[in-house]
């Protein structure tokens, strides 16, 4: 035999052996397998390998079906149909359709403003007006109600989603949703006689892309020649960052990029070979693989508008699909998907009167889903409950809300809010330094200076700046003696409650006690103790760094706190100290901080829709809320003989959690880092409840 027999009889062996020397290709339609069994003719008269062979279904849902039956291989699909089949088979993605651009864009679904009204941006869009293709359509429903929606922006009671619109945009033309709220079609015009109003039709002069651009131009009002004048240098998009860009920018400032169809292969196959074999198909058979004439069809196998497959980028259908994904997902709901009931898991007797009293309120406004009251004997209790579905959500703070998701798999789905800001934080834990010190560029430079504490165990004074040392490994506690450590690295310190046996004195050398010099180093009694103090004990010269929040700094400067002590500071003669290993104005410690320590959060299982929850929330604080005249208030706890029960008494307002959608997302990486390096404590040590105790973020 000679050699290139072999290796012909080896090549057959080696795709025989890994189930690709025929690739069964789904079609869902007879022209759709007329034209694949020409293509495999094409192919096989090519020489090209692996062969095709066709195999019939109804639709893709179908094939999708067949894919998990292991009975086709590979098909090309919508980004949308890939998104359906993703819920019922497990896939790869093996590369993409393209224009002869080679990006693989379907189009791009942006949201366009008037130039001139420049106060308009993407976060406060709410009450304003809103021009829409047509209801149901994908650039100007299902792209801009599934971004504001998955963002945390929009909220949809029982999956109703024109409710939603309504309750969000103070007027809107959306051809096709008359059987809607009114104001949806509030701004409609009709044709040139008001004939026809609001139809999802060409009668509709607001309808479809022109329609809706053209709604926008008019301001919603009648206009002949409504296009003569106009300039694209005289509208903006809005970007995602809350920034504008010019209509230009489109790539780079979107709402969503709609990928062009992918091709679907499953994941026993390995996609190389499956986009090889196409892109070789493509450029040495002949076969004109995007086009549809000569079969009775259109867009048959492949779309038309395509002209080359590109890498997928990522074999994962979701990560390919992009924000796309999480899009779609928020807009797949209806009203039957929405449950009977939400059973909270409440602790105490005193929650478990608030929830039963919240119960029978939100029934009298008609809230859907209904609340059922389930008591759980600890949080742990609780998190398990709702982890083996005996009851829904629980009410956690950071550090439970690191074991619920870490431990139980739990997620987020609504956050409270105690500043009226949407980015679900308490405050950030910050590093303070006199500006005039300049001997302290990096973390590494704290060896051995002074340091200032709002309080042991406490969030932003002790455990987040400790477990950044920690992290960055400029502490190691030996045996978890993390006290022990700190005191090793730091000078000297001031840190209220470290008066404890065992402790390294130095940790409390530059605490100066009450007013009368007594209570040095006592938890609430220091005048160097909690977050003024902390600040006090740095301006006072006892310290080098204080470890504080951001606000302390703005609290106690320019003439906010007129004690003798602070009457006279300056907040630009202070920095901040980045956990990056630089230095920053502090005003700018939304990028400069130790770490976000997160506000609570709702937290429910995967397999629950956080949308139906964050809904049924948001309507409910309308009627509820701050500032309500009902008896029953949710964030309230007074009347039950308690404080913080299911909600802190503090929320002014409950938030989506947007793109924060794991318990990591919500917590934040340096939080989330700090948690982890103080964990030895919680664990090595034996002491279980320690990490809960220290995370919980009052502090």
């Amino acid at each position: 035999m000679d050699t290139w027999a072999f290796l012909s009889i080896l090549l057959a062996v080696t795709h025989y052996v890994s189930g690709q020397s025929t690739i069964r290709w789904c079609t869902i339609s007879p022209a759709e397998e007329s034209k694949c069994k020409a293509m495999a003719q094409a192919f096989t008269s090519a020489s090209i390998r692996p062969t095709i062979r066709c195999v019939p279904a109804s639709s893709k849902a179908e094939c999708g079906q067949k894919l998990t039956r292991k009975e086709v291989d590979a098909f090309s699909a919508s980004a949308k149909e890939i998104y359906d089949v993703g819920k019922q088979a497990s896939f790869r993605i093996a590369g993409g359709e393209s224009g002869a651009d080679g990006k693989g864009i379907t189009y791009y679904g942006v949201a366009v403003v008037k130039k001139a009204n420049s106060a308009i941006n993407i976060n406060n869009l709410k009450g304003k007006k809103s021009c829409h293709t047509g209801k149901d359509r994908t650039v100007g429903w299902n792209v801009p109600l599934g971004y504001l929606i998955d963002s945390g922006m929009m909220s949809a009671m029982g999956c109703n989603f024109p409710q939603g619109v309504a309750d969000f945009f103070s007027a809107s033309c959306i051809p096709g949703a008359k059987d809607g709220p009114a104001s949806l079609c509030e701004l409609c015009v009709g044709d040139k006689n008001g004939q026809y109003k609001c139809d999802a039709t060409t009668n509709e002069l607001y309808y479809a892309y022109n329609g809706a651009f053209r709604c926008l131009a008019e301001d919603a009002g009648q206009g002949e020649s409504w296009a003569q004048g106009l300039h694209s240098t005289d509208y903006q998009l809005l970007c995602r960052d809350g920034t504008r860009s010019p209509v230009t920018d489109y790539e780079k400032c979107h709402l969503a990029r709609v990928p062009s169809r992918g091709i679907v292969v499953h994941s026993d196959i390995s996609s190389s070979v499956v986009y090889n074999m196409l892109r070789e198909g493509l450029q040495k058979s002949g076969f004109s693989m995007f086009s549809s004439s000569g079969y009775g069809g259109t867009n048959l196998l492949f779309s038309d508008s395509s002209t080359t497959f590109i890498e997928a980028g990522n074999e994962n259908y979701i990560e390919w699909l992009g924000r796309y994904y999480y899009i779609l997902k928020a807009m797949d709901c209806t009203q039957s998907d929405v449950p009977a009931n939400l059973r909270w898991c409440v602790l105490s007797h005193g929650e478990q009167q608030k929830c039963a009293d919240m119960a029978v309120a939100f029934k009298s406004k008609n809230l859907i889903p209904d609340i059922q009251c389930v008591h759980g004997a600890s949080v742990e209790d609780c998190m398990k409950k709702i982890q083996n579905k005996q009851a829904d959500a629980i009410t956690l703070d950071g550090g439970y809300i690191y074991t619920a998701g870490k431990s139980f798999g739990l997620i987020p789905a609504v956050g409270e809010s105690y500043t009226g800001d949407t980015d679900g934080s308490i405050y950030y834990a910050v590093a303070v330094l006199r500006k005039s010190n300049r001997d302290i560029q990096r973390f590494s430079d704290l060896k051995s200076k002074r340091s200032c504490h709002t309080g042991y165990g406490r969030t932003a004074g002790w455990n987040i700046p400790v477990g950044v040392l920690i992290e960055k490994g400029l502490i190691t506690p030996q045996r978890c003696q993390v006290a022990q450590a700190t005191g090793e690295f730091f000078k000297s310190a001031c840190v209220p409650g470290a008066n404890q046996k065992g402790f390294p004195s130095n940790l409390c050398e530059q605490c100066i006690g009450d007013a009368s010099g007594q209570n040095k180093c006592e938890k609430g009694k220091d005048l160097y103790d909690g977050y003024d103090g902390a600040f006090r004990c740095l301006v006072e010269d006892r310290g080098d760094v204080a470890f504080i929040k951001h606000s302390t700094v703005f609290q106690n400067t320019d003439g906010n706190n007129t004690d003798s002590w602070a009457v006279n500071l300056k907040s630009q003669d202070f920095q901040l100290l980045c956990s990056q290993e630089s230095r920053a104005e502090v005003t700018q410690f939304t990028k400069c901080n130790l770490a976000r320590v997160p506000s609570h959060a709702v937290m429910i299982r995967p397999d629950t829709n956080h949308h139906i929850i964050f809904g049924l929330l948001d309507k409910a604080q309308h009627f509820f809320g701050v500032n309500s005249a009902s008896s029953f208030k949710m964030f309230d706890s007074k009347s039950y003989d308690g404080s913080d029960l299911i909600f802190k008494d503090s929320t002014l307002t409950l938030i989506g959690v947007g793109e924060k959608r794991t318990y990591e997302e919500w917590l934040g990486q340096g939080y989330l880092d700090a948690v982890i390096a103080m964990e030895c404590s919680a664990s090595t040590a034996g002491t279980g409840g320690l990490l809960q105790q220290a995370y919980t973020v009052y502090s």
